[in-house]
């Protein structure tokens, strides 16, 4: 069963979209809405800029707290990006933007998905490094999952990502960089 938005004549409405204007209130890529705090991540951004917007911006708390929101914001872009990207490879060009939408009126309509968009989330988060090591699992994330399990390609977008952001790469060059370390040193 497709994601269905609370909205009117929106073509889009089966891959769980909002009209173009929802997504320029979202927190969650762009500032203008600071009602958006449904779910914990956006709340924590919502509660930087509150604390920021009360403080003088010529203090060094406010540039501090501007910092970690430019960087929290670009680290939600640099992953929604990669999330893109592999769309985009799995034949949704036109289609990436929409499913990797997420407002307060997206819903899952079969909740049966979601332990399977939970399960998958975290074999990705495990298995590749598609999210930053620091990354918290997002709930955004379960949506799009979700859609993706309802269009069926779930399964292939997990194969593209572990080859496109494999996790053993990475765990190789420490485990290089290691090698390398040892038998420099004085002790070998």
């Amino acid at each position: 069963m497709l994601l269905r938005e609370k909205s009117n004549n929106n073509p889009y409405a089966s891959f769980g979209a909002t009209q173009s204007w929802d997504e320029e209130k979202n927190l969650w890529s762009a500032p203008h809405d600071i009602s958006h705090t449904e779910a914990d991540d956006d709340r924590i951004l919502y509660n930087l800029i509150v604390v920021r917007d009360r403080l003088d911006k010529d203090s060094e708390e406010w540039q501090k707290l501007n910092y970690d929101i430019y960087t929290l914001r670009q680290l939600r872009r640099e992953v929604r990006n990669r999330w893109k990207l592999i769309l985009e490879d799995l034949g949704f060009q036109k289609e990436a933007d929409t499913l990797l939408s997420v407002t307060k009126r997206s819903i899952v309509s079969d909740s049966q998905n979601m332990s399977k968009a939970r399960e998958f989330l975290l074999r990705l988060s495990e298995e590749t490094t598609i999210f930053p090591t620091s990354w918290e699992l997002s709930e955004r994330y379960l949506f799009v999952v979700d859609r993706l399990i309802a269009l069926d390609a779930a399964d292939e977008f997990f194969r593209i990502a572990s080859v496109t952001y494999p996790k053993r790469m990475h765990a190789l060059k420490d485990g290089d960089n290691l090698k390398v370390a040892l038998c420099s040193s004085p002790l070998s």
